[in-house]
């Protein structure tokens, strides 16, 4: 069966509908919000305690590395999920797949130990 343009004639019109909602809430918020605007109105507050000093500090690049590994791999588990249902149907060719998947993230995971991006003391 060929999809035809006609087909995706639905699709375009949820887009256009959420994108003239989004228009329209920014439209209305910004007229409907408030308007009151003073130096202790716009001052930061945190937690009843007055702010000192700039929030703005250097954050050292591993720990950035660290947040962005564990993302990477705690993605890679996701993945199993559909492998560990369906396995029997899957057979011998789906395990194939899923060990080579591993193997490519274990590779990665090597040649991060190796670069020593998860090392925190140096």
């Amino acid at each position: 069966m060929q999809s035809s343009g006609a087909d995706y004639i639905p699709i375009l019109l949820q887009i256009g509908v959420v994108g003239a909602f989004v228009v329209f809430v920014l439209f209305i918020t910004h007229y409907l919000g408030p308007t009151l605007k003073s130096k202790k109105k716009n001052s930061n507050w945190e937690c009843g305690i007055e702010s000192q000093g700039n929030a703005r500090f250097p954050v050292s690049i591993r720990y950035f590395m660290t947040a962005i590994l564990f993302v990477l791999f705690d993605v890679e588990v996701i993945f199993f999920y559909p492998y560990a249902v369906n396995f029997k149907k899957l057979e011998l060719e789906g395990l194939l797949a899923v060990i080579l998947f591993v193997t490519f993230f274990l590779v990665g995971f090597f040649y991060v130990l190796k670069k020593g991006a998860l090392e925190w003391e140096k």
